[in-house]
């Protein structure tokens, strides 16, 4: 690969933005070099769109810098900044045609007939569209469309070019196709090119870095093959291709457990008998005989994919999914092995597994055998248990006693999915509220991003009467 240039062009500096309350970025801090093509990557709500309409100038942050060649240019309105944008939507003229939707924004900028018409064919030839200058764009494919806009955007010789998932509407071949075409146009205008996707194959394929995002922060920065070999936590690792990505106790350095076997890694730091998230893909599993395998396993499922066979092994309870050339009897019992480089280590996306409350008892009702206590402004009730108004609670709830409300009610309102990891038995979800986090398990899957009411099973909760201490 060429060597990029170092030369930071765009940086954002403690970038803060809320809309209606909702933070949408969280003081992130980000450096885009000149000439290489960087992704913004993250699902729906993660605030990528808006970190690019922040670079664009069409959204103003609450708080932070964001600079230009070192000078900062917040307030500078999107005409007066070095960019372009193309849209999903690719806002092309209907009336006009390919040659005059390309110099459009040439003729604003009063420059000669000549040079426009010199500048265009040059740009058309640049984006695969030579003699076309004449045809309708209305006439055009989505792919042809596409490279009209990527084309005027282009014209103006700006240093930055925006691209808001603009592979979006077109078909998968398409798609495909595009992806390579791209990538092709940014290395021979030697611009820089951000572009915006939630699609992880779309990064992978073009970006020389990947910047993966979630709930209003970035997760990790990286080399395509950084982030999809190197994740640095249990949603980049889900997130960017497929998975296992499996509960863990780190033992010592080198030493990991997990699904009950001890196994030897090449991570070290993590501190002993830590809990970790572990991630191994399914490509790295070799299939052998019972005998040979670290672990064994039921073939539940098993798809031919072309390259390869995709197979579901159930590893006592867990799930565990495997890439191989080779398949194997469904029902029938087969060995797995993993060589310690890639088995990847990471820490757990919250330092804690169960949910912890410490409270007071507002009302109880010895006859009734029930109590109160309020959390977040909401006054929750725990019936078939009784302690004195006053007394102060340590309340434990495991992460399978709290549920999304079916009747839509709820103990708590208004809880933000942050994350859903799949962990071979079921999903972990991470929810936020106004005042902490929650670990949840779940064997339905969630959509992040989205806000659900909460429900506390109190019958697997655990309760422990904290002594108030004594003043003097």
């Amino acid at each position: 690969m060429e060597q990029l240039s170092k030369k930071t062009i765009v940086s954002l500096r403690d970038i803060f933005i809320r809309f209606d309350g909702e933070v949408i970025l969280n003081h992130i801090n980000l450096d885009i070099h000149e000439k290489e093509f960087v992704t913004i990557l993250g699902p729906s709500g993660c605030g990528k769109t808006t970190t690019l309409r922040i670079i664009g100038g069409f959204v103003e942050p609450e708080s932070g810098d964001v600079m230009f060649d070192g000078k900062r240019i917040n307030g500078t309105p999107p005409n007066k900044r070095n960019v372009n944008t193309v849209f999903q939507k690719y806002s092309l003229f209907p009336h006009l045609n390919v040659f005059d939707n390309v110099a459009f924004g040439l003729k604003l900028k009063k420059i000669p007939k000549a040079e426009i018409k010199e500048k265009v064919t040059r740009m058309l030839a640049t984006v695969d569209l030579k003699g076309y200058e004449k045809r309708s764009v209305a006439k055009l494919s989505g792919g042809q469309q596409q490279r009209v806009a990527i084309a005027r955007a282009l014209v103006c010789d700006p240093e930055i070019i925006l691209l808001d998932e603009p592979l979006g509407a077109l078909d998968l071949k398409l798609r495909k196709s595009m992806q390579l075409e791209l990538k092709e146009i940014q290395q021979k205008t030697q611009k820089t090119f951000i572009y915006v996707t939630h699609d992880q194959e779309e990064a992978l394929t073009m970006s020389d870095r990947v910047i993966v995002m979630n709930n209003g922060v970035i997760e990790q920065i990286g080399t395509p093959e950084d982030i999809y070999n190197e994740p640095v936590n249990a949603f980049v690792a889900d997130f960017i291709g497929e998975a296992n990505i499996l509960n863990g106790t780190m033992i010592d350095d080198c030493r990991i457990k997990i699904l009950g076997k001890e196994l030897e890694c090449v991570d070290k730091g993590f501190g002993k008998n830590t809990p970790v998230d572990v991630v191994i893909r399914p490509e790295d599993i070799e299939i052998t005989s019972p005998a040979d395998g670290q672990f064994t396993g039921i073939v539940q499922k098993s798809t031919f994919k072309g390259v390869h066979y995709e197979m579901s092994v159930m590893c006592d309870k867990c799930e565990i999914l495997i890439h191989s050339t080779k398949t194997a009897e469904i029902g029938s019992k087969i060995g797995m092995r993993v060589i310690p480089f890639n088995i990847q280590i990471m820490n757990k996306l919250l330092p804690f597994y169960n949910n912890i409350l410490e409270v007071q008892v507002k009302y109880s009702d010895e006859q009734e055998n029930y109590f109160q206590f309020d959390l977040e402004d909401e006054s929750i009730t725990v019936k078939d248990r009784y302690y004195e108004q006053g007394t102060n609670l340590k309340i434990t709830l495991p992460p399978d006693a709290l549920s999304l409300a079916g009747d839509g009610v709820g103990d708590l309102k208004d809880l933000y999915i942050e994350s859903v990891v799949y962990k071979g038995e079921h999903n972990e979800i991470i929810l936020e509220s106004d005042e902490r986090k929650w670990l949840m398990l779940s064997d339905t899957d969630e959509q992040v991003a989205t806000y659900v009411p909460l429900s506390f099973d109190f019958s697997k909760a655990d309760f422990e009467v904290i002594n108030p201490k004594r003043e003097g």
